[in-house]
Protein backbone atom coordinates (compact mmCIF):
# COMPACT_ATOMS: atom_id res chain seq x y z
CA UNK A 1 0.00 0.00 0.00
CA UNK A 2 1.53 3.21 -1.31
CA UNK A 3 0.94 6.70 0.98
CA UNK A 4 1.10 10.18 -0.84
CA UNK A 5 3.30 11.96 1.24
CA UNK A 6 1.89 15.05 1.88
CA UNK A 7 3.76 18.74 2.40
CA UNK A 8 0.70 20.57 3.76
CA UNK A 9 -2.29 20.58 6.21
CA UNK A 10 -4.64 21.18 3.10
CA UNK A 11 -3.27 18.75 0.93
CA UNK A 12 -3.42 15.89 4.24
CA UNK A 13 -7.09 16.89 4.20
CA UNK A 14 -7.68 16.60 0.38
CA UNK A 15 -6.24 13.08 0.57
CA UNK A 16 -8.38 11.65 3.48
CA UNK A 17 -11.96 12.92 1.97
CA UNK A 18 -10.59 11.19 -1.25
CA UNK A 19 -10.27 8.07 0.90
CA UNK A 20 -13.44 8.56 2.54
CA UNK A 21 -15.45 9.37 -1.11
CA UNK A 22 -13.82 5.46 -2.09
CA UNK A 23 -14.33 4.59 1.28
CA UNK A 24 -18.61 5.15 0.92
CA UNK A 25 -18.19 3.94 -2.81
CA UNK A 26 -16.94 0.53 -1.93
CA UNK A 27 -19.22 0.42 1.13
CA UNK A 28 -22.34 1.21 -1.19
CA UNK A 29 -20.26 -1.97 -3.35
CA UNK A 30 -20.62 -4.11 -0.59
CA UNK A 31 -24.24 -3.72 0.33
CA UNK A 32 -25.27 -4.08 -3.30
CA UNK A 33 -23.90 -7.43 -3.14
CA UNK A 34 -25.69 -7.99 -0.20
CA UNK A 35 -28.86 -7.26 -1.64
CA UNK A 36 -27.96 -9.94 -4.47
CA UNK A 37 -27.22 -12.66 -1.92
CA UNK A 38 -30.71 -11.88 -0.31
CA UNK A 39 -31.65 -13.72 -3.63
CA UNK A 40 -30.12 -16.84 -3.08
CA UNK A 41 -31.47 -17.57 0.42
CA UNK A 42 -34.46 -19.29 1.76
CA UNK A 43 -35.31 -18.05 4.85
CA UNK A 44 -34.30 -15.27 7.27
CA UNK A 45 -32.45 -17.10 9.49
CA UNK A 46 -30.35 -18.36 6.50
CA UNK A 47 -29.82 -14.47 6.01
CA UNK A 48 -28.74 -13.80 9.87
CA UNK A 49 -25.75 -16.67 8.75
CA UNK A 50 -24.01 -16.13 12.20
CA UNK A 51 -20.93 -18.50 11.45
CA UNK A 52 -20.12 -16.74 7.84
CA UNK A 53 -20.45 -12.64 10.29
CA UNK A 54 -17.80 -14.45 12.38
CA UNK A 55 -15.41 -15.65 9.57
CA UNK A 56 -15.93 -11.68 8.16
CA UNK A 57 -15.26 -10.26 11.39
CA UNK A 58 -12.14 -12.59 12.05
CA UNK A 59 -10.78 -12.08 8.66
CA UNK A 60 -11.39 -8.11 8.74
CA UNK A 61 -9.36 -8.37 12.34
CA UNK A 62 -6.30 -10.19 11.08
CA UNK A 63 -6.31 -7.80 8.37
CA UNK A 64 -6.52 -5.12 10.40
CA UNK A 65 -3.40 -6.42 12.86
CA UNK A 66 -1.42 -6.93 9.61
CA UNK A 67 -1.75 -2.92 8.22
CA UNK A 68 -1.09 -2.42 11.78
CA UNK A 69 -4.52 -0.98 12.54
CA UNK A 70 -6.70 -1.41 15.49
CA UNK A 71 -8.61 -4.83 15.23
CA UNK A 72 -11.10 -3.25 17.54
CA UNK A 73 -11.73 -0.23 15.90
CA UNK A 74 -12.56 -2.42 12.62
CA UNK A 75 -14.36 -4.92 14.43
CA UNK A 76 -16.69 -2.11 15.68
CA UNK A 77 -17.13 -0.99 12.17
CA UNK A 78 -17.31 -4.01 10.48
CA UNK A 79 -20.37 -5.68 13.77
CA UNK A 80 -22.23 -2.02 12.82
CA UNK A 81 -21.61 -2.22 9.54
CA UNK A 82 -23.16 -6.08 9.45
CA UNK A 83 -25.47 -5.24 11.43
CA UNK A 84 -27.37 -2.79 8.91
CA UNK A 85 -26.62 -4.40 5.99
CA UNK A 86 -28.36 -7.87 7.07
CA UNK A 87 -31.30 -5.66 8.01
CA UNK A 88 -31.54 -4.37 4.57
CA UNK A 89 -30.75 -7.71 3.36
CA UNK A 90 -33.81 -9.21 5.44
CA UNK A 91 -35.82 -6.44 4.11
CA UNK A 92 -34.76 -7.31 0.35
CA UNK A 93 -35.75 -11.02 1.18
CA UNK A 94 -38.80 -10.10 2.32
CA UNK A 95 -39.42 -8.05 -0.78
CA UNK A 96 -37.97 -10.39 -2.84
CA UNK A 97 -40.18 -13.39 -1.55
CA UNK A 98 -43.76 -11.50 -2.05
CA UNK A 99 -43.37 -11.35 -5.67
Amino acid sequence: MEIYKCTTLEEARKKIDEVDDEIVKLIAKRNDYIKQIAHFKTSVEEVKAEERINDVISRVRHQAIDLGLSPNLINDLYVRMIDAMVESEIAEFNNAKSF
